[in-house]
């Protein structure tokens, strides 16, 4: 059989060689629609949303001992099968696609009921959320941060360079895209005031990230391979970490952050399978000094996705780019970020979400965040009619997009997207 992979599979549906959703992709969501409100897991193929429920009860796809995996709201329950499974069962998918199989092709009654045009459908939280863990991973980033904060001759914590630093968020605060982001409160300290306050933030900011959705658990107290790790990965997501940066600039000494990040972390509604990404894995940069033995790794674990970033300020008709980078510039990649959070025999759930930490590229206009976009509110983004920003007021739009690009096709994840709304009274 072809692997789903292959360039030159083409569906029976038409696919612009634009579209973030070729035959190639196939991601996993979980949708609902006007006349059929039940949630269910599909995936994206060119303009439409491939109904699985559908799909499995007919008996097209062997599941087999489990039963109506897909008729949940949750790609949990699917995740926990295991790696064959999902490489068994996006195979079958992609084979029911193809232009040169009549199966779904030829039968109306059944692709009627089984291809929904993706305009007409809601999208919801692809996985149930277990833990939610943020890291710290570019080292563009942090150096910036640190120049900032620390100046040039410290920016790197003495740390950094030996291990993935990273901080527990919240589960229960991960949202889908198109779900508003209401501008967080708490305590506020400026340089300039003896004793804080307490009201809405000021220093609103996003972070351009990737999430790692983890597919299978590890047993409290055991160690990860770099095998079993990679195993463990079941896809990515586009993930924007919402930053308070006035809350967190008073909080974070000396536990990091907490409510600066607790408030909303937004995700796409597509999970990207690892498998779909294999094409586009590249070398991540040199490690100096060499990690420790069981951070070491020899295979490529970076991919070269492009990265987008556009914000629609409030009254605006349009957004703007403000922001262009590539995952591949994070130092530490996703499985040694795995690997080193269960190093102290962490046990990891099935939906766990690891935030990549906010990607950063070596030029100015690569920066993942408009603390470095601003230099920290000294250097205004401007933007266009005369607007200038230096952090994200009410009203503000931000769009993020991400897409690796192969010969002829582009294997994408859609967008995340937030729009800020007025702090709570």
């Amino acid at each position: 059989m072809t692997h789903p992979n292959d360039p030159s599979l083409r569906s029976f549906i038409p696919v612009d060689p634009s579209s973030d959703f070729p035959i190639q992709n196939l991601p996993y969501g979980v949708f609902s629609a006007a006349d059929s409100p039940k949630q269910r897991v599909g995936v994206a193929v060119g303009e439409f949303v491939l109904d699985l429920a559908v799909l499995e009860d007919e008996g097209l796809l062997d599941l087999s001992p489990a039963y109506e995996v897909f008729a949940q709201a949750s790609l949990n329950a699917f995740m926990t099968l295991g790696p064959a499974v999902w490489s068994k069962t996006r195979a079958a998918i992609s084979a029911l696609l193809r232009d040169d199989n009549p199966r779904l092709r030829d039968d109306k009654p059944l692709r009627s009921r089984a291809l929904l045009p993706r305009s007409n459908v809601t999208m919801h939280l692809p996985f149930h959320v277990a833990g939610y863990t943020d890291f710290y991973s570019s080292k563009e980033h942090a150096t910036n941060v640190g120049v900032m904060f620390r100046g040039k001759d410290n920016a790197l914590q003495p740390n950094w360079l030996h291990m993935p630093i990273g901080y527990n968020g919240r589960a229960s605060t991960v949202i889908v895209s198109g779900t508003k982001v209401r501008r967080p409160r708490g305590q506020l300290k400026p340089p300039s005031a003896d004793v804080p306050s307490f009201g809405p933030c000021k220093r609103l900011d996003f972070e351009l990230e990737m999430g790692v959705v983890i597919g299978q658990s590890s047993a409290l107290g055991e160690m990860l391979s770099k095998a079993q790790a990679e195993a463990m990965i079941f896809g990515f997501v586009l993930l924007n970490d919402w930053s308070a940066r006035d809350i967190q600039q008073w909080e974070y000494v000396p536990l990091g952050p907490f409510q600066a990040k607790a408030f909303a972390t937004s995700i796409s509604p597509w999970v990207v399978t690892r498998e779909a990404l294999e094409p586009f894995r590249i070398a991540g940069p040199a490690q100096d000094p060499t990690p420790l033995p069981y951070l070491q790794q020899k295979a490529a674990q970076n991919y070269d996705l492009a990265l987008d970033v556009a914000l629609r300020a409030d009254g605006s008709n349009a957004a703007q780019t403000i922001s262009q980078t590539n995952f591949k510039y994070m130092y530490w990649s996703s499985v040694q970020q795995l690997m080193h959070h269960a190093s102290s025999g962490c046990a990891m759930s099935v939906g766990d979400l690891l935030g990549s930490g906010t990607i950063s590229g070596p030029e100015k206009h690569q920066r993942g965040s408009l603390l470095e976009i601003s230099w920290n509110g000294t250097e205004p983004l401007e933007l266009a009619g005369g607007v200038k920003r230096t952090f994200l007021e009410d009203g503000d739009s931000l769009v993020m997009r991400g897409w690796c690009q192969g010969q002829g096709y582009r294997v994408g994840f859609g967008e995340v997207e937030g729009t800020i709304v007025a702090a709570a009274e």
